[in-house]
């Protein structure tokens, strides 16, 4: 069995690391698929929350198919409409196999307060997929512990409307709302890419949580589906840690509206890009500072002790999209960024000394 797990990953060009840790599927089939998302996500643990035992005859819910599109071994979810419960506990209103990152997972998978973390995986809904019109979800962000544990954050679901729709809901305490919802039909029978980059902060200055997420067609990059908030709160009160879900957890109350179902997914991965509790970024006890930000039209970064050489502004998948590399070992330099849109990216600076620091750097106007 290939194990895909690695610690760190470097960005483009940037010698910035950051922690990143992949699950890729490897073809391996039968129990060891489950032991593969295990060895990824809680290591000698049990990641896996699956309705095998409901199974009659016992059925394993994720396999390994190959995708001829995509070209490589894809997770396969699969859920019964009939003989599936909510893993394993006997439940009868609703029903889930999914995989998860818990206690028992590596620190580098647990979201705290001041940490920015960017989540992406890849996902395919069948043509013919149907949905409850209660909750069909397929992706969840929950904070373990403090107040609203039992309410996810935020949450990636489809719903059954006129037209059916997917829908990302947010909650702040234990009430969830609609940020956006777009028609689910743009999803099916296609691969998408969703890129998801949260700071986990509360709503008040200057440590307010960010979030935004982009869902994009893999064949074409088209953008189905987008949103970004760049002041809310994302920390739950005496929360321990927030953990991410993937996969097919949907309501029992209508199962005439639904069928045995199937998600693919492939890619997952998590990569904490550092602590941003504030605009002050720490390089070998010197400060560097960064203002306003989030950064408007001009970002202006000043308060290097060790001068300027080169400044650098990546995409979130590591296209360098700025570049000001005539700074002669300035203390202060002024950019104006008002050519990239809102959103998110990744700011690299490098001094004198040839030592880079990056951080996250949001933009909005």
């Amino acid at each position: 069995m290939k194990t895909k797990y690695f610690l760190v990953a470097l960005l483009c060009s940037v010698s910035q690391i950051n922690a990143q840790i992949t699950l890729d599927a490897d073809g391996s089939g039968g129990m060891q698929t489950y032991d593969l998302i295990n060895s990824v996500l809680a290591p000698g643990y049990d990641a896996v929350e699956e309705p095998d035992c409901s199974h009659t005859p016992i059925f394993q819910h994720i396999d390994e198919p190959f995708d001829a599109t995509l070209g490589i071994d894809v997770f396969r979810f699969y859920i019964h409409v009939a003989t599936d419960t909510d893993r394993c506990n006997g439940s009868t209103d609703r029903q889930r196999n999914e995989i998860k990152t818990y206690d028992k997972s590596p620190d580098e998978l647990k979201g705290v307060e001041g940490e920015t973390v960017i989540y992406k995986w890849k996902f395919k809904l069948d043509t013919g997929f149907q949905v409850s019109s209660s909750f069909t979800h397929l992706h969840q962000l929950k904070s373990v512990g403090g107040l609203y544990e039992s309410m996810p954050m935020y949450t990636l679901t489809a719903r059954k409307s006129s037209p059916d729709r997917l829908e990302l809901r947010y909650a702040e305490t234990n009430s969830q709302s609609t940020l956006t919802q777009v028609p689910l039909s743009n999803f099916k029978g296609v691969w998408v890419e969703a890129t998801e980059t949260i700071k986990y902060g509360n709503n008040s200055s200057p440590d307010s949580g960010t979030y935004s997420i982009e869902i994009k067609r893999v064949s074409d990059s088209a953008v189905l589906l987008s949103y970004t908030n760049n002041a809310i709160k994302n920390w739950q009160t005496n929360a321990d840690f927030v953990r991410p879900k993937w996969g097919i957890y949907r309501s029992l109350n209508s199962p005439s509206d639904l069928r045995d179902e199937e998600v693919l997914f492939a890619n997952f991965s998590i990569e904490e890009t550092g602590t941003l509790s504030s605009t002050d970024v720490t390089l070998n006890e010197k400060k560097i500072l960064i203002s306003p930000h989030p950064a408007g039209d001009i970002l202006t970064i000043k308060n290097l002790a060790l001068g300027l050489n080169e400044i650098d502004i990546f995409s979130l998948d590591g296209r360098k999209i700025l570049n000001n590399s005539n700074e002669s070992q300035k203390t202060e330099s002024s950019i104006d960024v008002s050519s990239l849109s809102n959103g998110s990216y990744i700011l690299s600076v490098l001094n004198e000394n040839r030592h880079r620091q990056s951080q996250m750097l949001i933009i909005s106007r």
